[in-house]
């Protein structure tokens, strides 16, 4: 055998074992759609090392709000979700494109504001406090996003009975995320609302003493669960749903419980566990 078909028949073995490498890793991999918390305050950078380690299954995301995350989802261009809205996650399921939801943890929602308190809404319920802010015209930044956050958000305003404020001067919406809205609330000496978590990570990033301050919190209704969506194999026939599953099962397990329970910054807890 001539050394050219030696080399040439090494060439092939070696090609066809990149490629069955290649894909082997390709299918022990998932994509996810999630919520700009879950990436802003640094809890994935955090969990999905240990997740992968103990897994071997890579995973890779993209952080939207939680309307985004579900329409990706809905057009099949991620294999599983982690989102936050949780009438929204049901109609989702209920309409054929989701199949498992599963609570994995929560935190909560809070009104932040300007420390002199200009609209007076410190220690008010979220009613009185929304009505306080109309009434006073105060400065309220919105991420007008379709996310999780501002569904609970248009929730609250309507609650209130108020009408959505969205033509009037003092209420912005930035179509930002969560991070970034402080931070613009924060450039306006306005208020906004905001999870917990990240008012949390802003708090850190301001070296704990942050200039806006939580005014309302509380309220039952300012609870903000987060869950895992599997896709629906009837609509996206080629999500990974058996990896997805592993994703779930995993981020309820015990361990990653306990890793959630334990990601802190300044001392304070993000999130919560509440897997069941």
């Amino acid at each position: 055998m001539s050394r050219k078909k030696i080399f040439i028949g090494i060439l092939t073995i070696i090609l066809t074992m990149t490629l069955t490498i290649s894909a082997q890793a390709k299918s022990k991999s998932l994509m996810m759609a999630t919520t700009t918390s879950t990436d802003n305050t640094g809890l994935l950078d955090y969990l999905i090392p240990h997740f992968e380690k103990e897994t071997g299954i890579s995973l890779k995301w993209t952080a939207t709000g939680t309307g985004k995350a579900l329409k990706l989802g809905q057009n099949c261009d991620v294999d599983v979700l982690l989102v936050h809205a949780p009438p929204a996650e049901k109609k989702y399921i209920k309409n054929g494109y989701g199949k498992d939801r599963r609570q994995v943890m929560y935190n909560d929602f809070v009104i932040i504001g300007p420390e002199n308190d200009p609209a007076v809404i410190k220690g008010k319920n979220i009613s009185d406090a929304l009505n306080a802010i109309k009434s006073k015209q105060a400065v309220f930044m919105s991420r007008g996003d379709d996310s999780g956050t501002h569904k609970k958000e248009n929730l609250l305003w309507k609650n209130a009975g108020i009408q959505l404020p969205d033509k009037e001067k003092w209420y912005v919406q930035t179509g930002q995320g969560m991070l970034a809205t402080i931070n613009v609330a924060q450039e306006r000496n306005g208020h906004t609302m905001t999870d917990r978590g990240t008012y949390i990570k802003y708090q850190s990033q301001q070296g704990g003493n942050a200039p806006l301050k939580v005014l309302v919190e509380g309220d039952s209704i300012l609870l903000n669960q987060y869950s895992v969506l599997t896709l629906d194999p009837k609509n996206c026939p080629n999500a990974k749903y058996g990896l997805a599953l592993k994703f779930s099962d995993w981020m309820a397990s015990q361990n990653a419980q306990n890793l959630i329970k334990d990601f802190r910054l300044l001392g304070k807890r993000l999130f919560t566990p509440n897997a069941k």
